[in-house]
């Protein structure tokens, strides 16, 4: 009877390949890989806009302008905003990944989950706690001024509306980015490497240097870039601290300038260092690969530390943390509840209602059209679909300002290309049908951050085996019917995961949104902006901590999955 099985299965086995390519070239698959194509083309129409200002007449004397005027400090502030952000970055998150990895300490498993919650804090929104409490006549300079007597011009406190100020921000939220995935990478770290090196005199220090953190190097450069890659597209925190960079320039050129030619040169500039970082992520791995060659894998076992080396690992994990975290959080629960939010109600209810409108839109595209991508990519068996998902990838890599600009651009002559048209027909001009609409905005937001849903789709499709889908076929489904019967309902994990991500980083969006709301129609993020640009940071409290509440559930959710499964994989 096995051996009867046998012989079925291997002609079963002989025969799908031929049922799977008569299907590949029908209709399904066809309509499949058009929609990818569309989807593809879509998300490249911004950046190719942008960039085809290049090309455009006078851009010489653009160049020349922006290069006499404001290109110098906007080059310098991101240069040092990127040096300072990345070094924080690595410092703190491969810190702090090394202590609850690879060590055991009192608090361990809580800080282990818990180091992820400054994602939940747009920079934004931490740049306005700590002008609060920072400022001189916040609580921290005034009970100075109390406790020793002095005077203004007395003492020297540091101004954190600066340069400085911003790359703290930067870097007390942006390091989980190295947190998760340095501690993925040591959890799956080869303990059986870690053994050799001690039987070879290694010390624990000289086992990190030359065994632990070269294997997770790729991890680490990984995260440092995503994190510069947050910084540059970062909007909020840099004009509220009047810091000129990339991302002021280009809003100050197109609203208040009205120079859009200017504003999509420096939005090609800002790519151009948005390339830059990818480039040298790229290069700083070379030709350098690390591999496990013990074949053991599985979870490097904790080192006790002693009692002053506990309290020291529990003091560095806890600074980050209250930093990143509990302090801003505290502060903005101390304003709503002390001085309260006057515009708190119905407006607060239409605020919060118009984001999660947006997030929950956004979402539920971003799932649908990453599912399609990842669909259609596991069905061909040639390499452009592949292609046209790493197109649509590229989203995430393009800051808010530069795709709002890059939407902006074809978007309005489109406009008025049918409103020429219509008042040819009609007589009367109807105006701007598409600009300053909620479907242009939700595009930009699917244009940014389809790449997180397709990337996590991706990763849940690979666990379906092929035999899945064979199964399927010789059951007479087609490529249509097997998605909507077998795939989707084994994706259901990976999809809400998906569409998870893009809600929360939708809530948290404000550049894109700042320039391409429509009139009379503002969110949370730009409520928290516009209140705190006025100096109203306590009526901003109410929005900015909906914000950061919204953030930390899926935060949570997502650091203690990826802990489990890294720990599966390694012990596996």
């Amino acid at each position: 009877m096995r051996q009867a099985t046998g012989r079925r299965t291997a002609t079963l086995d002989l025969a799908l390949p031929s049922v799977s390519l008569s299907r590949l070239r029908r209709g399904n698959w066809s309509a499949l890989a058009l929609a990818a194509f569309l989807i593809a083309l879509l998300a490249l129409v911004p950046i190719a806009s942008v960039g085809s200002y290049l090309f455009a007449g006078g851009t010489a004397a653009t160049w020349q302008h922006l290069a006499a005027t404001v290109l110098p400090d906007y080059v310098a502030n991101t240069l040092w905003l990127c040096l300072g952000v990345g070094a924080g970055v690595i410092v703190i998150g491969v810190g702090t990944a090394w202590l609850v990895t690879l060590h055991d300490f009192p608090g361990r498993r809580f800080f282990e989950w818990a180091l992820v919650l400054p994602l939940a804090v747009p920079a934004y929104v931490m740049a306005y706690t700590y002008t609060d409490l920072l400022q001189f006549v916040g609580p921290v300079q005034s009970w100075l001024r109390e406790a020793f007597g002095w005077q203004k011009g007395d003492y020297w406190f540091p101004d954190v509306r600066s340069t400085g100020g911003a790359t703290a921000m930067f870097a007390c939220v942006f390091y989980p980015y190295v947190y998760l995935l340095a501690r993925a990478a040591f959890i799956e770290g080869a303990s059986g490497m870690l053994e050799a090196g001690r039987t070879l005199g290694l010390s624990a220090r000289g086992s990190f240097l030359r065994i632990t953190l070269p294997l997770a190097r790729p991890a680490v450069v990984a995260g440092t870039a995503l994190a510069l890659m947050e910084t540059l597209a970062d909007f909020g925190t840099v004009a509220y601290f009047g810091v000129p960079t990339f991302t002021t320039g280009i809003y100050r050129a197109w609203f208040s300038l009205g120079n859009h030619a200017a504003a999509a040169q420096l939005s090609v500039a800002l790519l151009g260092f948005v390339m830059a970082v990818l480039l040298l992520e790229r290069a700083s791995r070379g030709r350098a690969r690390y591999h496990d060659t013990t074949g053991r894998r599985r979870p490097a076992p904790g080192r006790r530390l002693p009692d002053l080396a506990a309290a020291a690992a529990m003091l560095a994990c806890a600074l980050p943390l209250f930093l990143g975290f509990l302090l801003p959080a505290g502060v903005l629960l101390n304003m709503a509840l002390t001085e309260g939010d006057a515009q708190f109600g119905a407006r607060f209810l239409r605020l919060a209602g118009n984001s999660f409108t947006l997030a929950a839109a956004s979402a539920l595209l971003g799932m649908g059209l990453a599912a399609l991508l990842a669909y259609s990519a596991r069905l061909s068996r040639a390499a452009w679909p592949h292609w046209l998902n790493r197109i649509v990838s590229l989203g995430y890599a393009v800051p808010g300002t530069v795709i709002a600009v890059g939407v902006l651009i074809p978007v309005t002559r489109l406009d008025n290309w049918l409103a020429g048209l219509i008042a040819g027909w009609t007589g009367s001009n109807p105006g701007l049908l598409l600009t300053g609409g909620i479907s242009v905005l939700i595009y930009a937001y699917l244009v940014r951050f389809l790449s997180m849903a397709l990337q996590t789709v991706e990763s849940g499709l690979a666990k379906v085996t092929p035999a899945m889908d064979d199964a399927a076929r010789s059951l007479g489904h087609g490529q249509l019917a097997a998605l909507r019967r077998v795939h989707l309902p084994l994706l259901r994990g990976s999809l809400l995961t998906a569409g998870l991500l893009v809600f929360v980083d939708v809530m948290k969006e404000l550049p894109a949104t700042l320039v391409m709301r429509p009139f009379n129609f503002d969110t949370l993020a730009t409520q928290a902006y516009v209140l705190a640009m006025d100096e109203r940071l306590a009526e901003a409290s109410t929005a900015a901590l909906a914000i950061v509440c919204v953030g930390v559930l899926p935060l949570i959710a997502v650091s203690r999955q990826i802990a489990r499964g890294a720990v599966r994989a390694a012990a596996g």
